[in-house]
């Protein structure tokens, strides 16, 4: 009796261990991408930014045909969290965010970077969100007026070439105070301007002599001024050139030690990263896939395109993956260097 009953004992255990096996096993099985829909529910596209910006009105054009890519054809509603230059949307996408696809967002150019340079409320970790794409990619331009010394960028390394700043974190004030304190370029900076409009006209009344601002930002803003070469441009700088700056000297072209290109591509990583959009970490495959397949074919729609034209918005988009490669790239910059250019943007 007593063996019978360690015979039905073990028999139980077996069966028990064998039902919990494949319970967690149907848990872990990944979903697949043609079993998933989200009819009936919604998406929430977090803006990391206020209502008016450039980051708002392209997560606002791309939402309006995004859903109809997604299975199911969800409704897409946009919700701007600013604050701490994009990295509380940052933060709330990867650490409370639900994992479903239903959350994503669009964050700073720069944010991915927070941590790696130790900026206060970066909570989150790069490497591990899920990236969907970007719509563009971005060039930065120095230039100079017409009336300067400075007409090259070999001018920058023996006449002093004054610019006007909107602000610490921008790449106005940025790229010139890391290549002064790096490279020896000789940039004065003057803040105070609340916008590159501002400092545009304040380059035509004379006050300043040039600007390290985007490339498009100039184009959009003063179209006349490079088509009528009313201004020079020294040299361009990004994740890499730009097909229509053809004879213009690229950054990366300039200098020559393993160094300090490494240096110049971790400045410049925010151009290439251009316009963010992500998801929450550790997603299902599946889910993640549905997602980046939804995002690289409305950079393809018809109905975006135009949306975008119509907002004189250039449509350069890169993949998800792209992005993931890009960040990883970064992240294999030397710590010490990455240090170096902390400190400098953050001294006073």
């Amino acid at each position: 009796m007593l063996e019978r009953h360690k015979q039905m004992t073990l028999t139980t255990s077996v069966l028990a261990t064998g039902l919990l096996a494949f319970a967690t096993l149907a848990v872990c099985v990944p979903a697949k991408a043609e079993d998933i829909t989200y009819a009936g529910k919604t998406i929430h596209m977090t803006i990391g930014f206020g209502p008016g910006g450039g980051y708002d009105l392209w997560a606002r054009t791309i939402s309006k045909t995004l859903g109809k890519h997604l299975p199911g054809n969800p409704t897409v509603v946009n919700e701007n969290m600013p604050g701490a230059g994009s990295y509380r949307a940052a933060n709330y996408i990867y650490n409370v965010a639900p994992k479903d696809g239903s959350v994503i967002g669009a964050i700073a150019r720069d944010a991915a970077l927070g941590p790696l340079t130790g900026q206060p409320g970066a909570k989150f970790d790069p490497l591990k969100l899920s990236y969907l794409g970007t719509p563009t990619t971005e060039t930065n331009v120095c230039i100079s007026y017409k009336t300067s010394k400075v007409k090259t960028v070999q001018d920058l390394f023996k006449e002093t070439l004054t610019v006007g700043s909107t602000g610490p974190g921008t790449g106005t004030e940025t790229y010139p105070k890391v290549l002064n304190a790096m490279f020896k370029m000789k940039f004065k900076i003057i803040g105070g301007y609340p916008s590159s409009s501002d400092v545009f006209l304040a380059m035509e009344r004379g006050e300043v002599d040039g600007i390290c601002e985007s490339y498009d930002s100039i184009h959009t803003k003063r179209p006349n001024w490079i088509k009528d070469k009313q201004v020079n441009i020294l040299f361009q700088g990004g994740a890499e050139k730009n097909p229509e700056l053809p004879n213009v000297p690229f950054i990366g072209d300039i200098f020559e030690s393993k160094q300090d290109k490494q240096a110049i591509d971790f400045l410049y990583a925010g151009q290439g990263i251009g316009r963010p959009y992500i998801a929450p970490p550790n997603m299902d495959p599946a889910r993640l896939k549905v997602l980046r397949d939804a995002f690289a074919a409305t950079m393809k729609d018809p109905e975006f395109l135009a949306d975008a034209k119509k907002a004189k918005l250039d449509v350069e988009p890169k993949t998800g993956e792209q992005l993931a490669t890009l960040i990883q790239k970064l992240y294999s910059t030397p710590k010490p260097l990455i240090d170096k250019i902390a400190a400098i943007i953050n001294s006073k």
